[in-house]
């Protein structure tokens, strides 16, 4: 079953996706956070929601817009405000759902929004599993995902639409906020025997090797899957990664 719904708060409006079996009978959760452009009918989180579920028949998966992407109605994308979504998510599954086992399957930007917030606020998840992290998330927007056009008009103090299949509205502003918080100079070993990070080697966003480091220096486990891309587009890859998920979800 598919159920969409708004976690409405003051000054808040977040657009949420639940793939379930039964709401009354779900006991654990897995939240799937998107990457940037990205959206909560994300083909990736319903072919991780139909494999995770047909294996646990009590769980349940539940992806949300970020802050100025698919269907959110917020005007300037901020990294202020990812925290809050998150938050109001993490209450919702808590206080409505009652539910407190909770994972997350974050991909990219959501991989990096997810690492800033384990800095910031500590891990309210019993287990995260990372797709391509966008550990170096600044020089990603900067030099890879953002045009020369989109440079020229934030140089100019205008704002850009950025992204590849989808675009979203970003400022200077947002983008030196990605510089000022590297997460790459956050530490993260406390967390680690709780993370796992699935890479391509083939990915043309992150270079493999950027994540690899990233995950020395913090003891995370990293599994590589040959000859991926960032967006693990080939199908069966794809799966290899959500089998790798899947299991370390079950391992208590």
């Amino acid at each position: 079953m598919e159920r969409y719904f708004d976690i409405n708060k003051p000054g808040y409006s977040i657009k949420c996706k639940l793939y379930c079996e039964q709401i009354r009978e779900i006991q654990h959760v897995v939240v799937f956070l998107h990457g940037f452009g990205g959206h909560k009918d994300n083909k990736t989180a319903a072919r991780f929601a139909e494999a995770a579920m047909s294996k646990f028949k009590k769980m349940a998966v539940l992806a949300f817009d970020w802050p100025c992407h698919g269907s959110d109605v917020r005007k300037k994308l901020t990294l202020e405000d990812c925290g809050i979504y998150l938050d109001y998510v993490l209450e919702y599954i808590r206080e409505e759902l009652h539910v407190t086992d909770i994972c997350a399957y974050a991909t990219s930007f959501g991989g990096y929004l997810t690492l800033k917030y384990l800095h910031e606020k500590g891990n309210p998840f019993r287990k995260i599993a990372f797709r391509c992290p966008a550990v170096m998330m600044y020089d990603a927007m900067s030099n890879r995902i953002m045009t020369e056009e989109n440079r020229r008009l934030l140089e100019k103090g205008k704002e850009a639409q950025v992204g590849f299949d989808r675009t979203v509205k970003v400022d200077q502003d947002f983008v030196n906020e990605l510089r000022e918080q590297d997460v790459r100079e956050m530490e993260f070993l406390d967390f680690a025997d709780d993370l796992l990070v699935i890479q391509g080697t083939k990915d043309e966003i992150l270079p493999y090797e950027e994540v690899m480091k990233f995950c020395d220096d913090n003891v995370i486990e990293c599994i590589l899957i040959e000859d991926a891309d960032h967006r693990f587009q080939d199908l069966q890859k794809l799966k290899l990664a959500h089998s790798h998920i899947i299991q370390f979800f079950a391992a208590r």
